[in-house]
């Protein structure tokens, strides 16, 4: 009786506490792309513009040598809080860059076919303002675009009008999870722009999370394909892998770029007030369907305020953000990075167990073997192939997911 009882008391003790021993995943690196060793410990958090139509602007608190690089983050429809990317802001921040959000969207008032504009004299007008602000000087020659979602086709509209916006060009766009783009002017979406039109130079990068990798990959096709007079040399491809060998798993859905930090809430950044309506001024606004993109773009937003800041943050996100900046800045291109084996890496489970590297590469231009160069109207083949056990999703099973 007395062994039986020991038995079970030692089962229930395995069962009852499954992830007692189980692994964790990496924490922030302490130095180094994506790492916590912060020169600057304040940030300075505030705004240029008006309420609804304004520019966050975040940078350190001391006073540099030199002008500041510039990230300008373009948010996904709808996430127009800048503390739904709180986390990546004060990373950029506290590394040194002068970070500008522009909100290109006013909530249900404002047309995904204004938002390219509106982000171009947001963009101005801040640049504008702090060109001759010591602690906020901008380097116009170091500029990056980060776009999420529905803001990495706004990011590449706004590349390719620089010659016209007379905005800096950007040496790098960086798209995590694109989408949101509208095939004609009856869709909901962005419309896109002659792609054609970005500076050859410009190092383009996308990047899918393999939850919902399908209708992400269909649309980071469209976008480099569309870029065509950027050679593929200077394109690349990549996906981020879920991987739940310990816990918390990781898991690299379209909201996991997500990092929800309170002290960058909207409320806490005071944007002026919009200047007082002309009563006399007949208000002939009305909403229209087109002003909100899917659902899944909605429902986004709604999952960037439930995200937790995790490995897939510091590692897949920052940490790569960082290292294809700093080539791009130097003139590199996307093969300088995939010689790197240090630029796919995702550190280690605390059981010294791997997880699961970033896969990057470069598009292949068909009928063009051993020449990326070639032909920029070629079409180009950007499908990875899929990882072992993994399976395809399909567009219904992707929306049916976001849904449930």
């Amino acid at each position: 009786m007395r062994r039986s009882l020991i038995t079970l008391l030692l089962l229930g003790s395995c069962f009852a506490t499954p992830w007692a021993v189980a692994a964790t995943p990496p924490k922030q690196p302490e130095q180094g792309p994506g790492g916590s060793d912060y020169k600057i410990s304040e940030v300075v958090k505030r705004g240029t513009g008006t309420a609804s139509s304004g520019t966050y602007v975040f940078h350190g608190s001391d006073t540099p040598a030199t002008p500041r690089p510039v990230a300008v983050f373009f948010h996904s429809w709808g996430a127009v809080n800048p503390g739904l990317y709180g986390g990546f802001i004060d990373h950029l921040a506290r590394k040194g860059y002068l970070v500008l959000f522009p909100r290109f969207q006013e909530v249900n008032r404002s047309r995904p076919a204004d938002a390219t504009a509106l982000s171009e004299t947001l963009i101005q007008n801040a640049l504008t303002e702090l060109a001759e602000d010591a602690a906020a000087k901008p380097d116009l020659k170091r500029v990056a675009f980060i776009g999420h979602s529905a803001g990495m086709p706004i990011a590449l509209n706004v590349a390719s009008g620089v010659g016209d916006s007379k905005l800096p060009m950007p040496k790098l766009v960086f798209g995590l999870m694109p989408g949101g783009i509208a095939s004609n002017e009856k869709e909901r979406g962005i419309l896109l722009r002659d792609l054609s039109a970005i500076d050859p130079s410009t190092l383009l990068i996308t990047m899918s999370g393999d939850r919902e990798h399908l209708p992400i990959d269909r649309a980071a096709r469209r976008l480099l394909e569309a870029a065509s007079s950027v050679p593929a040399s200077r394109k690349l491809f990549m996906r981020t892998s879920s991987d739940d060998h310990g816990y918390p798993p990781l898991t690299a859905t379209m909201a996991s770029p997500g990092s929800p930090k309170a002290d960058y809430d909207a409320s806490a950044i005071k944007l002026p007030p919009d200047p007082p309506r002309d009563p006399k001024q007949k208000n002939t606004w009305r909403w229209s369907a087109d002003m909100s993109l899917s659902g899944p773009q909605t429902i986004l937003t709604q999952q960037l305020g439930n995200n937790g800041t995790d490995t897939l943050d510091y590692q897949a996100y920052w940490r790569t953000f960082e290292i294809a900046a700093d080539a791009a800045f130097a003139g590199k291109d996307a093969a300088a990075l995939t010689r790197d084996s240090k630029f796919v890496d995702m550190g280690n489970w605390s059981d010294g167990w791997p997880v699961k590297r970033l896969s990057a590469q470069m598009p292949k231009v068909e009928g063009q073997k051993n020449q990326p160069e070639a032909g920029p109207r070629r079409r180009l083949n950007l499908a990875p192939t899929p990882a072992p056990g993994e399976t395809k999703q399909d567009l219904t099973g992707f929306l049916n997911h976001l849904r449930s």
